[in-house]
C-alpha cells in the first residue's frame, strides 16, 4: 500500500490557549495517517504551552520572539516543515474527521494545484444544528475586476445557509487562511506570505501570485472546517478597516497588470473616498474608521518604492495574463449574481 503524502498543519497562535486547545482536540480526531502539527507561538510566551502541545500526537511548538502576525507565523512554520503539503490554519477552528483526506485526494488528482479550500461553516450556529457559511471564506474566495474580494455563500447583507448549493467543487480565485491547503513546494517557490501584510488578505495575495504563476486554486466542499471567527480583530474595528484597505491596495499594486491598474487604481481611490465619507456616519468611532481609509492610502504612498520592487519581481515572472485570470470575474460586486 502506498504511503499517504505528508501534511503539516501550521497554526499561528497568539494567546487564547483555550481556543488553541479546542482546535488541537479536534485535530486529534482527524483520521488522516500522515499529519503533523506545528503550533507557532507568535511571541505570546504563554505558560504551559509546551506541555499543552506535547499532549498531541505529532505536534510540536515553534516559538517566535515577537508577534509576526498571521503572515510571519505561517512563514516560520513553512520554513520548519518538510511535508509534501501544508495547511495554514486559524486556531479558532474545529474539523470533520475526514476533512484532510478529502483535500489530499483532490490535490493528488490535479498536478497543477496550488491551493485548496474546504467548505467553511460558522462554528457557533453549527453547534445548534444550523449550517451557515462562515464570513471568512465560506464556500470559496472570489475577486471582482476592481480587486474587491468576495466569497461564494457570502452576500452584502450577510451569509447564506448551506443548502448544498455549492457542493460541486470549482475553481476559485483565493483560498481562505482559515484553512488553506497548499502544496509546500509551490508556497516556497513563491516566497510564502508577504509579511508586510502582517494580517488580513495575505492569503488572497498569495493565491493571486499562484494564479499568475500558472497554478490552480479550487474548493473542496466535501471537506468541512468550522470557524468561530473574530478572535484576532473584531469586524468593523478601525484597525481591521485599516489593514483591509491598506493590504488590498498593496495587493493591487503588486499583482494587477499595468493595463488594468491604470483604470482600476483611480476608480478605487474615488470609491475609497466615498467609503471614508460613509464611515463618518457610523457611530461610535466614525472619525477613526474614516481616518483608517486615509491612513491606508498614506501608507501605500510611503511604501510605493518597496511595493514596486515586489511588483517587478512578480510581473516579470508571470505566465498568465489578466484576461485569463479575470475572465469570469464580474466588473464589480454590485453586478454579481
Amino acid at each position: 500500500m502506498a504511503l499517504s503524502p505528508s501534511v503539516d498543519i501550521i497554526i499561528p497562535h497568539y494567546r487564547r490557549r483555550d481556543m488553541l486547545e479546542r482546535c488541537l482536540d479536534s485535530l486529534e480526531q482527524s483520521s488522516y495517517p500522515s499529519m503533523g502539527i506545528i503550533v507557532v507561538d507568535n511571541g505570546g510566551s504563554e505558560a504551559g504551552l509546551v506541555f499543552l502541545v506535547k499532549r498531541y500526537r505529532n505536534a510540536r511548538l515553534l516559538r517566535l520572539p515577537e508577534n509576526r502576525g498571521y503572515a510571519g507565523g505561517c512563514n516560520a512554520g513553512l520554513k520548519s516543515s518538510s511535508a509534501d503539503y501544508v495547511v495554514f490554519m486559524n486556531d479558532d477552528t474545529e474539523h470533520d474527521p475526514m476533512w484532510l483526506e478529502q483535500l489530499v485526494t483532490a490535490a493528488l488528482a490535479d498536478s497543477h494545484m496550488g491551493a485548496l479550500q474546504p467548505k467553511i461553516l460558522s462554528l457557533k450556529p453549527y453547534r445548534k444544528g444550523k449550517k451557515i457559511f462562515d464570513y471568512a471564506g465560506a464556500a470559496g474566495g472570489m475577486m471582482d475586476q476592481l480587486g474587491y474580494p468576495w466569497c461564494l455563500g457570502r452576500t452584502f447583507s450577510g451569509v447564506e445557509s448551506d443548502r448544498g448549493q455549492y457542493d460541486c467543487g470549482k475553481e476559485i480565485f483565493w483560498a481562505s487562511g482559515v484553512a488553506m491547503f497548499v502544496k509546500r513546494a509551490v508556497a516556497e517557490e513563491l516566497g510564502g506570505f508577504d509579511e508586510d501584510f502582517f494580517m488580513q488578505m495575505e492569503e488572497i495575495d498569495l493565491s493571486w501570485r499562484m494564479k499568475l504563476a500558472g497554478y490552480r486554486i479550487a474548493s473542496v466542499p466535501s471537506s468541512l472546517v468550522l470557524h468561530e471567527g473574530g478572535a484576532s480583530l473584531q469586524g468593523g474595528s478601525a484597525e481591521k478597516i485599516y489593514l483591509n484597505h491598506r493590504n488590498n491596495v498593496t495587493m493591487l499594486l503588486k499583482n494587477r497588470g499595468m493595463a488594468g491598474l491604470l483604470w482600476v487604481l483611480p476608480l478605487r481611490l474615488l470609491l475609497d473616498l466615498a467609503v471614508a465619507l460613509f464611515y463618518l456616519t457610523q457611530f461610535p468611532g466614525s472619525l477613526k474608521k474614516s481616518g483608517a481609509v486615509f491612513r491606508a492610502w498614506s501608507f501605500n504612498l510611503r511604501a510605493l518604492a518597496a511595493t514596486m520592487k515586489k511588483r517587478r519581481t512578480i510581473q516579470t515572472s508571470r505566465v498568465v495574463d489578466d484576461r485569463t485570470i479575470f475572465r469570469d470575474a464580474p466588473p464589480s460586486l454590485l453586478f454579481r449574481r
